[in-house]
């Protein structure tokens, strides 16, 4: 069960529910990933509302690997979310947001 108070968000990725958390290395990894400087820098990018789907993807999964699995983007890009493309944006958002804001934008599914 995913703990909120840790910036944890729950999703169904890939057939089954999964935790997906943005710890310190996993943003870190989004910081090289991106190219940003900082965390501020990584949360204008984040902020700016044009993530393509290859952001999605790194964001998705440094989320799973911050969590503990063992997943590699490609895994990621290939695991089916209900909502298509809209899940995948769903998710990001709910992570992005247990991780900066502490509440999500809604549980994704």
């Amino acid at each position: 069960m995913p703990n909120i108070h840790r910036g944890e968000i729950g999703a169904d990725l890939g057939g089954r529910r999964r935790t997906l958390v943005l710890t310190l290395g996993a943003l870190a990894e989004l910081e090289s990933a991106f190219g940003a400087a900082d965390l501020v820098a990584l949360t204008e990018r984040f902020g700016s509302g044009r993530l393509s789907a290859r952001d999605l993807v790194r964001i998705i999964a440094a989320g799973l690997r911050g969590a503990g699995e063992n997943v590699s983007d490609d895994d990621v890009a290939a695991m089916p979310v209900d909502g298509g493309a809209a899940g995948y944006v769903r998710i990001a958002a709910d992570l992005i947001a247990a991780t900066f804001d502490d509440a999500p934008i809604h549980e994704a599914r």
